[in-house]
C-alpha cells in the first residue's frame, strides 16, 4: 500500500514539474518550435554529410548549419526586413493622401453597382463592409509601419530569438537521434506506437514546412512578377502579401490578385484586369492546385479538406506556426486513431475465438464428465 502511495505521489510530482517546465518555455515556444523544424527538415543534408566526413558530430551539424543559414534563415531575414521597409512607404501614403483605399472601393462600387445589389440580397451592408475593408487595410499598414518604427527596440528580442533558435538546431542536428530513443525509452506508450508517431510527427513537419514555403514562395514570386510587369505600385510588398497569405490553402492568393484586378476594370483598364485575371486563375491558381496535393497532401496522407481545416485552424490557435502546427495536430489525431482501430480490430477476433475455444473446451469437459 504505501509503495503505491510513493509511486502515485512520484507520478503526480512528475506531471507537475512537467507541466511547470512547459510553462517555463512559453515564452521560447516559437524558437523551440523552428529549432525542432530545422533539425527535422534538414536531417537527411546532416546524414549525408555525416556519411562523408565520417564521425565528427560537432563539425556535420555545424557544416548543416550554415547550410541552413545560407539557404533559409539569411533570405528570410532579408525579406522580412524589405517587406517591413514596404509597408511603412505605403502607410506614409496612405497618411499623407496619395493612396485611399475608400475611394478606390467607393470607384468600384460605381463602376459596377450590381455587387452592392447582389451583396444586399445576403442582407449585408456594403457601406459596413466597405468600412471594414478600409480600416482593415490601415490596421495592417499601420501595424507593418508600428514594426518598422519599433525595429531599434525590438532589434534585442528578435536577435535573441533568433540565436537562440540557431543554438537548439546546432544541438537538435548533433544529438537528435539520442533525443528521440531517449524519449521512446521514457514515454509509456509502447516503443513501436512511439517511433510510428515520432515517424509521423516529422514526416508531417518536413511536408507541411517544406511544401507550404515553397508554395508560398513560387506564389509570391508569380505574383510579384505580374504586378510589376503591369505597373502596380508596391509590386514586392504584394508579392510578399500574397506569399504570406498563400499559407491559407485554395483561397491563399486570391485574396490579393482578386480585388487588384476588378479594381483596374473599374477604372477602365481592361486589358490589365484581363491578362492579371486570367494570369491569376491559370498560373497562381495552378500552382496551388497542383503543387500543393504534391507536396503536401501526399506525404502527409492527409484529405485536402483536412489540410484546409487544420490549416485555418491552427493559424487561429497558434499564429503563424499555425500553418505547420494545425496539419501536425491533425495528422497525430489521425495517427493515434488509426493505431487504437487497428490494435483494437487485431485484439477483438482474437479474443472472440480466445473466448470460443474456451467455452469450446468446457463444453467438451462438460460432456466427458457426463
Amino acid at each position: 500500500m504505501y509503495a503505491k502511495l510513493e509511486t502515485r505521489t512520484f507520478l503526480a510530482m512528475l506531471v507537475g514539474v512537467s507541466l511547470a517546465f512547459l510553462l517555463l518555455m512559453k515564452p521560447f515556444f516559437g524558437p523551440i518550435f523552428w529549432a525542432v523544424a530545422i533539425a527535422l527538415i534538414f536531417h537527411p543534408v546532416r546524414e549525408a554529410l555525416a556519411r562523408k566526413l565520417g564521425n565528427r558530430p560537432n563539425s556535420v551539424a555545424l557544416l548543416t548549419l550554415t547550410i541552413c543559414m545560407v539557404i533559409v534563415v539569411i533570405p528570410v531575414v532579408i525579406l522580412v526586413t524589405s517587406l517591413v521597409a514596404e509597408g511603412l512607404g505605403l502607410y506614409q501614403k496612405i497618411q499623407s493622401g496619395e493612396i485611399r483605399p475608400g475611394e478606390y472601393i467607393d470607384q468600384v462600387n460605381q463602376s459596377f453597382p450590381a455587387i452592392e445589389a447582389f451583396l444586399a440580397q445576403f442582407n449585408i451592408d456594403f457601406s459596413e463592409l466597405r468600412d471594414r475593408a478600409v480600416n482593415a487595410f490601415l490596421g495592417g499598414s499601420q501595424f507593418l509601419a508600428k514594426q518598422a518604427l519599433g525595429v531599434g527596440q525590438n532589434t534585442f528580442q528578435f536577435f535573441l530569438g533568433l540565436a537562440l533558435m540557431v543554438y537548439l538546431a546546432f544541438f537538435l542536428l548533433r544529438d537528435g537521434n539520442k533525443l528521440v530513443d531517449l524519449l521512446i525509452q521514457a514515454l509509456p506508450l509502447g516503443d513501436a506506437r512511439e517511433r510510428l508517431l515520432f515517424a509521423k510527427f516529422a514526416e508531417v513537419t518536413r511536408a507541411t514546412v517544406k511544401g507550404n514555403l515553397l508554395i508560398a514562395i513560387i506564389q509570391g514570386a508569380l505574383g510579384g512578377l505580374i504586378f510589376w510587369i503591369l505597373g502596380i505600385t508596391g509590386a514586392l510588398l504584394w508579392g510578399v502579401v500574397m506569399a504570406i497569405v498563400s499559407l491559407i490553402p485554395a483561397i491563399g492568393a486570391t485574396l490579393v490578385w482578386v480585388p487588384v484586378a476588378i479594381y483596374l476594370a473599374a477604372v477602365g483598364d481592361v486589358v490589365p484586369a484581363i491578362v492579371l485575371a486570367a494570369y491569376g486563375a491559370i498560373v497562381i491558381g495552378l500552382a496551388d492546385n497542383v503543387l500543393r496535393p504534391i507536396f503536401v497532401g501526399r506525404d502527409t496522407k492527409l484529405p485536402d479538406y483536412i489540410v484546409l481545416l487544420s490549416t485555418l485552424g491552427g493559424i487561429v490557435m497558434f499564429g503563424i506556426n499555425g500553418f505547420v502546427m494545425g496539419p501536425l495536430v491533425a495528422a497525430l489525431f489521425m495517427s493515434f486513431w488509426g493505431i487504437f482501430i487497428r490494435e483494437f480490430s487485431e485484439q477483438t477476433p482474437a479474443m472472440t475465438s480466445e473466448t470460443s475455444e474456451q467455452e469450446f473446451s468446457g463444453r467438451d469437459a462438460g460432456s466427458s464428465r457426463s
